[in-house]
C-alpha cells in the first residue's frame, strides 16, 4: 500500500501567516484532513505530523515523518506578500529540482490551477528544513495568498474541489509511479502475480550490477539524492542496485520508463 506523510504548515503558538484575523495554521489543518480523507478513501496509508492545533518545530515535523516512513512527504501552507492584493496564484517548493518530487509538485500545481488558481510553478528552496530532513520526495505546497482576497474566495468557496485537486494530483503521482496497485481505491491487493509457491512475487527494476562495492553505493546515492526509492542487494558475487518491489508489473515497467527517461539503463527481475 503506499503512504504518503501529510504536515499542516504552522500549528500551536506559530499561527503562520495572519491576516484581519485570519491564521494559515487553521487553513492548512483544515485542508490537511481533508486531503488526507480522500486519499485514504483511494486506498492510501495516511499518516500527519499534527491534526490538532499544536506546534512542532520544523526540525521534528520532519523526524515524525522519516520515523512513519513513507514514500512522499507533503507540507500544506499559505502565501503571504509584503503588501495585501500583491499577488495571487499557488505554487509549490522542493529541495531541487529532480526526482519525483517535481513530478508530484508539477502535478499538484496543475490540478489546482484546474480549480482557479494561477499557477506559479514549482521552486527550488533548499533551505527549508521540511524538504531538506526528510528522507523520502518532499514537497511544500503554498495554497494561495493568505493576504488576497481573490486567493481566499477561491479557496473558501471552492475547499472542497481545492481538497480534492491536491488530492487527484497526488494520486496520479503515486499511479504513474508504480506505488499504487490498480485503480484508484482498489487497494494494494488486486492484481498481484504469485508464484507457484503462492508467496507474492515483486518485481523490480534493476540499475547496476557490481563486483564493487563502491560502484554500486555510488549509483546508489546518485539514485537516492533524486529520491528514487533505491536499495543494495548482495547476490551471487555482485552488488545490485535496484528500485522498487512492485507487486504487479505494469507498475514496474512505468518506473523503468521513468529511470530510462533520467538516463539509467535499467531491466526489469524478480529476483
Amino acid at each position: 500500500m503506499a503512504k504518503v506523510i501529510l504536515d499542516a504548515g504552522h500549528g500551536g503558538v506559530e499561527p503562520g501567516a495572519v491576516h484581519e484575523g485570519r491564521q494559515e495554521k487553521d487553513d492548512t489543518l483544515r485542508l490537511t484532513l481533508a486531503v488526507g480523507e480522500l486519499l485514504e478513501e483511494n486506498g492510501v496509508e495516511v499518516a500527519y505530523t499534527r491534526t490538532e492545533d499544536v506546534y512542532d518545530t520544523p526540525l521534528q515535523k520532519a523526524q515524525i515523518a522519516n520515523a512513519e516512513g513513507g514514500d512522499f512527504f507533503i507540507s500544506f501552507h499559505r502565501n503571504s506578500s509584503p503588501e495585501p492584493n500583491q499577488y495571487s496564484g499557488v505554487e509549490t517548493l522542493v529541495y531541487d529540482l529532480s526526482g519525483e518530487k517535481v513530478a508530484l509538485a508539477e502535478a499538484i500545481n496543475e490540478e489546482l490551477a484546474e480549480v482557479g488558481f494561477r499557477n506559479l510553478g514549482v521552486k527550488e528552496r533548499p533551505d527549508l528544513i521540511v524538504l531538506k530532513r526528510t528522507q523520502m520526495p518532499a514537497v511544500l505546497v503554498e495554497v494561495g495568498f493568505l493576504n488576497t482576497d481573490a486567493d481566499n474566495l477561491l479557496f473558501d468557496s471552492q475547499f472542497t474541489a481545492v481538497a480534492e485537486a491536491i488530492a487527484g494530483g497526488i494520486l496520479s503521482t503515486l499511479e504513474s509511479g508504480g506505488y499504487l496497485g490498480g485503480d484508484y481505491g482498489s487497494g494494494s491487493g488486486s492484481g498481484e502475480d504469485y508464484d507457484s509457491g503462492g508467496t507474492t512475487k515483486l518485481y523490480r527494476v534493476q540499475t547496476g550490477a557490481y563486483r564493487n562495492r563502491a560502484y554500486a553505493e555510488d549509483l546508489l546515492y546518485r539514485l537516492q539524492q533524486q529520491n528514487y526509492p533505491a536499495f543494495l542487494l548482495y547476490d551471487d558475487g555482485l552488488y545490485k542496485v535496484q528500485v522498487g518491489a512492485f507487486a504487479q508489473l505494469d507498475n514496474a515497467v512505468k518506473m523503468e520508463a521513468a529511470l530510462r527517461r533520467a538516463g539509467y539503463s535499467t531491466f526489469i527481475t524478480t529476483e
